[in-house]
């Protein structure tokens, strides 16, 4: 019953998965602790009991998809694929990054003066929309 559809193939895109879908459970949990807290007695074994249920629920529902095979060759097809991207270099990423910072504060720094200047029109006395 719990056995892992062709195990060893698409390691690091189930593991992502796995992380991705436990924080996102793991979220829940602590909305419920947080809402579980309004009733007025024996709540920490309320909060403990649903934490502990809502980690069996889901978390046998997710090894289920997950190793349903259609999801599982998805994961192993998306890990083969990535594996033939060419990623590009650290001096490429660092020139990218340095003229989007550069485009971003050129275009605040445009849109400031327009403000001001936006600004200085409707101040100004023969329009006074802003007084």
């Amino acid at each position: 019953m719990f056995k892992i559809y062709k195990p060893g193939e698409g390691y690091w895109t189930r593991t992502l998965t796995w992380i991705g879908a436990g924080t996102l459970v793991l979220s829940g949990i602590l909305y419920l602790w947080g809402q579980l807290e309004n009733i007025a007695t024996n709540t920490v074994y309320w909060q403990g009991g649903m934490a502990l249920a809502t980690v069996i629920i889901f978390g046998s529902f997710l090894f289920w998809i997950m190793n349903k095979p259609n999801v599982a060759e998805f994961m192993i097809a998306t890990e083969a694929e990535m594996k033939k991207v060419n990623w590009p270099s650290r001096h490429e990423i660092v020139g990218s990054t340095v003229v989007v910072i550069a485009g971003t504060l050129l275009m605040a720094g445009l849109l400031f003066v327009i403000n001001l200047a936006f600004g200085a029109f409707f101040r100004w006395e023969l329009i006074g929309v802003l007084k």
